[in-house]
C-alpha cells in the first residue's frame, strides 16, 4: 500500500513544534534577485494571518542583491538558505500539495510522486499531468526515477527524513522542504511561489480564491453559516478535524462554522473516536473522506449500526461522502476549489 500522509496527529504535531518556531515564519519569503529576473526582495517574513489577509511581507519585486549565474537565494521552511535557479525549468515535486501548487501557478513540472493513500496521482489533478513521469509514492522517491528526470528544482513537501533528503540535494543541490509542520496551506503556497520566482502570481491566486470563497458561502442561502463536520474515516475509527486543516479552513473562508465539539484551534485531527464518542462527529452536515480500502470498509460497516444512525446529520440526510485524498490533505489553490464545489453542492450554491 502506498505511503499515505494524514494531517498531524496531536502527538507529532506537539514534537514538531520546534521545526514550526523556526520555519513557519521563514517559509520561503527571503530571497535574492538574479540579473533580468523578478523576485522577491530581502524581507522579514509576515505571520501566516497577515498572509492570509493580503500577501504579507516579502510580497514586494526588487532587483535585490546577491544573485550570481542565474540563481535566487531562498529559505526554505526550516529557515536554511538555498541557492535555486532564478527561472527554474525542470521541477520535481514529491508532494500532491507541491504538485497543486506549481499547477495553479502554470508551471507542468518533469516528475510527480502518487497521491495521498493513492498508487497513481491525485484523481483531481490526473487530467493536468497526462505524460508527467512518475518518480515515487508521496515523500517516497525512486532516487534513479528523480535523477532520470533531471530537475533543476526538487519541492520536497514537508520531508523529514535527512538521509532521504541528503540523496536528493546530491542530484540537485536546489532540493527545498516546502512545508513546516504546522504551516497553513497559503503560506507554503505563497513560499512555493516564491521559490519558483513567482510570487506576485501566487499571491493573485491566494486573492481569487477568498473571494471565490466568500462569494460561494454568500450563496449558500438557507444553510449559509452551517456548522459542518469534516472527518476522516480510518480502520480504527472516525477522526475530526481541526479549524485550521485544510478542509477546514476552506469551510471558514466560507462563512462556515464548525461544530462546538470541533470548534479547536490547529491543523491536526482528534484520535481515532470509538463509537462511544461518536456524537463528536455530529454537525448540521457531516463530510466523510477516506484514504484506504481499509478505511472505506470501517466506513461502510459503522454506517449499519445504531451509534451512526442516530447522528442527526444522518437522519437529516446531510452525511455527504467527499474525496479523501483531497479533503484529508495539506492542501493548494486547486484542491481549495474542488471543496468550495464540493461544499456549494451539497449545501445548495448556485
Amino acid at each position: 500500500m502506498p505511503f499515505a500522509r494524514s494531517p498531524l496527529s496531536p502527538v507529532r504535531r506537539r514534537a514538531a513544534q520546534a521545526l514550526a518556531v523556526t520555519g513557519t515564519a521563514a517559509l520561503l519569503l527571503t530571497g535574492c534577485g538574479s540579473s533580468g529576473s523578478s523576485s522577491a526582495g530581502s524581507s522579514t517574513a509576515a505571520s501566516p494571518a497577515a498572509d492570509a489577509a493580503g500577501g504579507g511581507n516579502g510580497g514586494g519585486n526588487g532587483g535585490g542583491n546577491g544573485g550570481v549565474g542565474g540563481k535566487r537565494t531562498v529559505k526554505d521552511a526550516t529557515g536554511k538558505a538555498v541557492d535555486v535557479p532564478a527561472e527554474p525549468k525542470r521541477i520535481v515535486t514529491l508532494t500532491q500539495e507541491d504538485l497543486d501548487a506549481v499547477l495553479a501557478l502554470g508551471v507542468k513540472p518533469v516528475g510527480i510522486t502518487n497521491g495521498q493513500g493513492l498508487a497513481e496521482p491525485p484523481a483531481y489533478l490526473k487530467d493536468k499531468v497526462q505524460g508527467v513521469p512518475v518518480v515515487g509514492n508521496l515523500l517516497q522517491p525512486v532516487m534513479d526515477k528523480v535523477i532520470a528526470a533531471k530537475p533543476d528544482l526538487i519541492l520536497a513537501g514537508d520531508m523529514q527524513d535527512e538521509q532521504v533528503l541528503k540523496q536528493l540535494r546530491e542530484i540537485t543541490p536546489a532540493t527545498l522542504v516546502t512545508m513546516a509542520p504546522t504551516d497553513d496551506w497559503k503560506l507554503a503556497f505563497r513560499g512555493i511561489g516564491n521559490a519558483v520566482n513567482k510570487l506576485d502570481q501566487a499571491n493573485k491566486v491566494i486573492g481569487d480564491y477568498e473571494a471565490k470563497a466568500a462569494k460561494a458561502g454568500g450563496e449558500l442561502t438557507g444553510n449559509k453559516g452551517a456548522a459542518v463536520s469534516i472527518v476522516r474515516w480510518n480502520p480504527t475509527g472516525p477522526s475530526w478535524m481541526e479549524k485550521k486543516q485544510f478542509a477546514s479552513g476552506v469551510a471558514l473562508d466560507m462563512g462556515l462554522t464548525r461544530p462546538a465539539a470541533q470548534d479547536k484551534d490547529g491543523n491536526a485531527h482528534s484520535p481515532a473516536l470509538s463509537l462511544e464518542k461518536l456524537g463528536e462527529i455530529d454537525g448540521e452536515w457531516l463530510f466523510l473522506s477516506t484514504l484506504t480500502d481499509d478505511g472505506k470498509a470501517a466506513l461502510k460497516d459503522v454506517q449499519s449500526k445504531p451509534a451512526y444512525q442516530e447522528l442527526g446529520a444522518v437522519k437529516n440526510n446531510h452525511a455527504v461522502t467527499v474525496d479523501g485524498s483531497v479533503w484529508s490533505t495539506r492542501g493548494g489553490p486547486l484542491a481549495a476549489d474542488v471543496v468550495i464545489g464540493d461544499f456549494a453542492k451539497a449545501l445548495g450554491g448556485n
